[in-house]
């Protein structure tokens, strides 16, 4: 496979462990940038890397760099997925990959123009567990999947500047945790929801602290997700079908899922990749990707669950002050 030269957008702890997992699998890593130089030239003094920049715009008119690597707060993410892209660079981004569906809609379009990549970093679209599991579904196992039922809670800190109370960062549960939930969901629905019910409490920032969301798409299957931000839930999924269900707990990077028969009360325990490699799984996926043309699916899972968040904040009626 051709060598591709990566360059990272962002330096903070999703950055660094992004430069570990490059690294492991490419053995460099081709540019860093941060607009403080002192912090570009730390991190590519830890983690090896070649070039340094503190202007984004000087770093992407190289034309030696292949893929960009952005790690930016959300509100971010949507102004240099397209700077990238309009120099001819494929796109691996954190999530959320935008803010909403109209951004994403946009910098897809430009990139198939463009033959290039992008590409949301939603470990669960690259974990291998997932991808047997969904062998595992399509193939009848548990019968036709009625119900997916999701939670996720995290208790930040209480800390009205943080980046995920702020509505200037695009912060809240939904774009940050919410995006893994609704991925969950959508990943073992055989179609897009159509039909949402939700409600929302708001932090004292504006934000939205917890929700619960309810979906059901034209198939007639349902997903029931809660959300919190000031409470500690299990990171739970659970894929419900007419003959059995499976459950996968810390699904985000998850490398393990227990299978529950109904008919006879079989259990079956698998077992598949490492969670500690999550962000390899990635960096393989996106260079296949490149290389062979392919990535589609993943790239549409990750339309329809933008798709998804916008709709449920539109009906909340919470818009971010710079849409």
């Amino acid at each position: 496979m051709k060598k591709y030269n990566w360059a990272i957008l962002g330096t903070g702890n999703i950055g660094r462990e992004m430069a570990t997992a490059l690294n492991e699998v490419n053995g460099e890593i081709y540019a860093v940038c941060n607009p403080n130089l002192e912090k570009s030239r730390a991190f590519a003094d830890e983690f090896h890397v070649t070039n340094i920049y503190n202007d984004y715009d000087k770093m992407i008119e190289n034309p030696e760099i292949d893929i960009v690597y952005i790690a930016t707060p959300h509100n971010l993410h949507y102004e240099y997925i397209l700077k990238s892209i309009k120099n001819g660079k494929h796109v691996f981004c954190e999530k959320a990959i935008t803010v909403n569906a109209k951004q994403l809609d946009e910098v897809v379009a430009i990139a198939k123009e463009k033959n290039l990549v992008i590409v949301e970093g939603m470990t669960m679209f690259h974990m291998p567990l997932y991808k047997k599991l969904r062998e595992i579904v399509k193939s009848g196992a548990i019968g036709k999947v009625k119900m997916v039922q999701v939670n996720f809670g995290s208790c930040k800190e209480y800390d009205v500047t943080n980046r995920f109370f702020s509505k200037e960062l695009a912060g809240g549960a939904l774009l940050d945790i919410g995006v893994y939930a609704t991925s969950f969901a959508r990943y073992f629905m055989e179609s897009k929801p159509n039909v949402i019910l939700t409600t929302a409490k708001y932090f004292e920032t504006g934000v939205d602290e917890q929700s619960g969301i309810i979906m059901k798409n034209d198939c007639d299957q349902m997903a029931v997700m809660a959300l919190t931000m000031r409470a500690k839930q299990p990171k739970r999924g659970v894929v419900a079908g007419e003959l059995g269900y499976i459950e996968v707990n810390n699904y985000p990077r998850a490398d393990k899922a227990t299978i529950f028969y109904s008919e006879d009360g079989r259990t079956e325990e698998l077992n598949l990749g490492e969670t500690t490699k999550a962000l390899n799984y990635e960096v393989t996926d996106m260079q296949e990707y490149i290389a062979n043309n392919t990535g589609g699916d993943q790239l549409a899972l990750t339309v329809d669950v933008t798709h998804l968040l916008s709709e449920i904040r539109n009906q909340w009626g919470f818009v971010y002050p710079f849409e």
